[in-house]
């Protein structure tokens, strides 16, 4: 085909679209262009605010108010700009591991977080330690306007704070008792640092999930930490042995002594009383003398004859020994016998 026949062609196209166009009912196309502009009008001056956040609302880009959750209305075409800070969440940063979402396998959890965790201890160990930070967003236009990465901010400061801390105690005391310690002295700082810094974050807790020696070294680990047990458990045993002896052994010396006290003071009275005894007996003696001396020994003789199981009296006209009565028994003594006269 010729070019000027093409080029005619055209041209007749374009004057019948333009024909076409003429005739079409201009009323119409202005109708439904203004229920586009209408729609586009309300659809862009409206916004919802969930019940967990916070809206910021910018004009021109300088932040000109806030808003709670619901229903509001704003200046449309892009006059004023929303964005949505979640203020009522508690949200939550992870340190040396990855939570599991929802539904999510396990295998989907591998990874190597060791940058974050692997710390140096004052005693230069070299301890595994895994922490969370939760917090909130108190004032969202700091939150949104003061910080130029709000999550990686609050990591930085929080690993850093960690270090510090982790680098100014012993590594045995991070593994066992000083665990509470150390993310009560992280939160005061990593607080302090979002305050100076004016990020409208509010720390929540800092809590540390797992504090362990790295891979390497747990078996010599495992082994120190168990003679640390055994010895522990050795004092307490010894310990309790110790609180049931010492009382016992103090009671029974106490014991000891009460009767030592007791028998000393029983002779003692004891003693003053046979002297007392004895000198009344004395003064008894020299007043009269032969009835005192009657006296103490027919005493001497009802004792010695109470303490006697036979009694026999020799009469030295009697050739044979005449029985008497047994005191023991109570007895009749038998009958004499005769001698036979020559």
């Amino acid at each position: 085909m010729p070019n000027g026949q093409w080029s005619n062609d055209f041209e007749m196209v374009l004057e019948r679209l333009r024909r076409q166009f003429l005739d079409l009912n201009l009323g119409g196309i202005k109708l439904v262009l203004t229920g586009l502009i209408i729609l586009i009008l309300l659809w862009s001056s409206w916004y919802t605010v969930p019940p967990e956040a916070t809206a910021v609302v910018q004009r021109f880009g300088r932040v000109v108010r806030t808003a709670g959750p619901g229903l509001h209305f704003k200046v449309p075409f892009g006059v004023e700009r929303v964005q949505l800070v979640p203020t009522a969440r508690v949200l939550k940063e992870e340190f040396g591991f990855r939570a599991l979402a929802a539904g999510q396998r396990p295998q989907q959890q591998r990874g190597d977080f060791s940058e974050e965790s692997l710390m140096l201890t004052g005693d230069l160990n070299v301890i595994d330690v895994r922490w969370i930070v939760q917090y909130r967003v108190e004032d969202p236009v700091r939150f949104l306007f003061k910080l130029r990465d709000q999550r990686q901010t609050l990591r930085d400061i929080a690993e850093s704070s960690m270090r510090r801390v982790v680098g100014n105690r012993l590594g045995s005391d991070v593994l066992t008792v000083g665990r509470v310690a150390v993310a009560s002295e992280v939160k005061e700082e990593i607080q302090k640092i979002l305050s100076d810094y004016e990020t409208g974050i509010r720390l929540v807790t800092v809590e540390l999930q797992d504090v362990t020696p790295p891979d390497p070294v747990k078996p010599a680990f495992n082994e120190v930490n168990e003679s640390r047990q055994d010895m522990e458990r050795m004092v307490n045993q010894a310990q309790e042995q110790a609180n049931k002896l010492i009382p016992k052994a103090s009671g029974e010396a106490k014991q000891v002594i009460a009767e030592a006290e007791g028998y000393a003071t029983e002779r003692v009275n004891r003693a003053q009383g046979e002297a007392a005894r004895f000198l009344a007996v004395l003064a008894e003696y020299q007043r009269v003398p032969e009835v005192t001396r009657r006296r103490l020994y027919l005493e001497a003789t009802s004792k010695v004859l109470s303490d006697a199981k036979g009694v026999y009296i020799v009469d030295s006209e009697q050739k044979a020994l005449v029985p008497w009565l047994a005191l023991d028994s109570g007895g009749v003594p038998p009958p004499l016998k005769e001698e036979k006269k020559p």
